[in-house]
């Protein structure tokens, strides 16, 4: 491995940066993006369970935002109504939907540095790439002659190859897992709108 990144020559350390932190970033999305962490299956039905007969106490709604990111959208709406008995659905909606936004921006966190990675790994290659080529005119010898410096030449050559491939291999993964987190990400959002929804047609239900 170190000879390769010795015949790639220096334009390979920032793909290597690069490939550090997309690995770091995708582990970082899988442990945090897992399904108990987001959206509990039952998370919904438990939460309608204990307000069936009106709205928990701040014990049972403090534990539930800390349950998860589900949990933290749906003790907002139970946080306003417990503060507001008489709030109308208008501002229940506009309570959760507050929560909602912040919960979906920790979701999307880091996904644009991903997606950035992912885009500009091949245009870091292109550039070793570049800097390769320059190696090969320069290892020619002056006044057009065909001889040159072999070694140089097959040194440029060796930059070129090494960092187009190199960016390549960064931004392939770099763009599959954007994808699929991305997609992943967009799954749990509409699944904690639609719980949101039904939680706030029960909440504005109950009794006054």
């Amino acid at each position: 491995m170190f000879s390769i990144i010795q015949a790639a020559g220096w334009p390979i350390w920032p793909l290597i940066a690069c490939s550090i932190l997309a690995l770091a970033l995708v582990i970082e999305r899988f442990i945090s993006l897992k399904v108990a962490k987001v959206a509990p299956p039952n998370l919904l039905d438990e939460a309608m369970a204990v307000t069936r007969n009106g709205v928990p106490g701040p014990d049972v709604i403090n534990q539930l935002e800390k349950n998860s990111a589900l949990g933290e959208v749906l003790s907002s709406g139970m946080r306003a109504l417990a503060q507001n008995p008489r709030c109308c659905d208008d501002e229940l909606r506009a309570a959760m939907q507050s929560s909602g936004r912040l919960v979906a921006h920790r979701l999307e966190r880091y996904l644009s540095a991903l997606a950035t990675i992912a885009s500009a790994a091949p245009l870091l290659g292109l550039f070793g790439t570049v800097i390769g080529m320059i190696e090969i005119f320069g290892s020619q010898a002056p006044g057009g002659a065909t001889g040159g410096n072999p070694a140089q030449l097959a040194h440029g050559i060796s930059v070129a190859l090494y960092n187009t491939a190199f960016g390549l291999i960064i931004a392939i993964p770099s763009l599959i897992f954007w994808r699929y987190f991305r997609a992943r990400v967009d799954g749990f959002l509409l699944t904690l709108e639609l719980a949101a929804e039904r939680l706030a047609r029960h909440l504005i239900s109950l009794p006054k």
